[in-house]
């Protein structure tokens, strides 16, 4: 599939800025309808969707945007990063477009940010229709890190904040190509502008306090699952099984703590990138997901 941009220089372009505590965070919207919020994970951004927003935008009004510490937006370097700020930074974005209903697909570390939005859900002033998890490590007890991440964020600060500085793309690479699936591996294009949107701002110098995330949702593991088994919106797990990280072993997860849920499995070689490695498969996996619970009796 096409990408709605050719570049992240195009989609930059395209995009504005709001303010968050005198940070400004990168958003943009696509489309007309229904709200439906597309949210990224670590260590990139939101550009992650582009294949899948302009077949999107023809049924909903997309909104996206970069998380603080990550993609186009403000990277302060000393700033503690949580998942409590990034619910605030969701909340902004959203009150700045006055929205009062949202639909929401996220993606890897944007899925604790909505366990966590979950587990504040008395207090949002927004309804959520459904909720569409993906390729996230929604249980730390069989989430599987790579190496690079421990090293960076299982570190003390110091060699975390070395390692993040002297990292070299060829090692990045490498990462990557690991976690994506043997048969859609990322092209030349893709990686050139993923380099571009980590050194944004300098964002490489602080990939280790974004990925000390990964490791901090253990204290919130218990509160979560809990709140995910109480609440009652829709949701779901969309899974690229090849993904070492948070693939089939982490659907298998979901079914146990949610047996009543449902996990829509792509092609068996799809890794931890579903949106850019099948988007299709994605968007027909969402879509089946939304005519299923709309046909619920209410």
């Amino acid at each position: 599939m096409k990408g709605m941009f050719q570049s992240i220089d195009e989609f930059l372009e395209h995009g504005k800025y709001i303010k968050y505590k005198n940070h400004s965070i990168f958003y943009d919207k696509v489309g007309v309808g229904e709200t439906l919020l597309l949210l990224h994970g670590y260590p990139f951004n939101s550009y992650d969707w582009n294949w899948m927003l302009e077949d999107l935008s023809k049924q909903y009004q997309v909104i996206y945007f970069d998380f603080l510490g990550m993609g186009l937006s403000d990277k302060p370097k000393d700033h503690r990063y949580s998942f409590e700020e990034y619910v605030e930074i969701l909340k902004e974005v959203l009150m700045e477009n006055q929205i009062q209903s949202v639909r929401i697909l996220a993606h890897d570390l944007s899925v604790s940010v909505v366990q966590e939005m979950l587990a504040q859900e008395k207090t949002l002033n927004f309804e959520i229709l459904s909720i569409a998890f993906m390729n996230g490590g929604m249980f730390t007890d069989v989430y599987k890190p790579r190496l690079i991440q421990r090293l960076l964020s299982q570190s003390p600060n110091w060699i975390g904040k070395w390692i993040s500085n002297k990292m070299s793309r060829k090692a990045i690479e490498s990462s990557l190509f690991r976690v994506f699936g043997p048969n859609t591996q990322p092209n030349l294009d893709l990686l050139e502008n993923y380099w571009k949107i980590l050194n944004f701002n300098e964002g490489k110098q602080i990939a280790y306090l974004i990925g000390r995330l990964v490791f901090d949702k253990v204290k919130y593991q218990t509160r979560w699952t809990k709140t995910l088994k109480k609440t009652k919106i829709p949701f779901c797990y969309i899974c690229g099984p090849f993904d070492p990280n948070s693939g089939t072993h982490m659907a298998n997860r979901f079914l146990q703590e949610y047996p009543n849920r449902k996990v829509y499995f792509l092609s068996e070689s799809i890794g931890h990138w579903p949106q850019i490695e099948s988007p299709k498969e994605v968007l027909s996996a969402y879509y089946l997901f939304i005519k299923e619970i709309q046909s619920l009796p209410t």
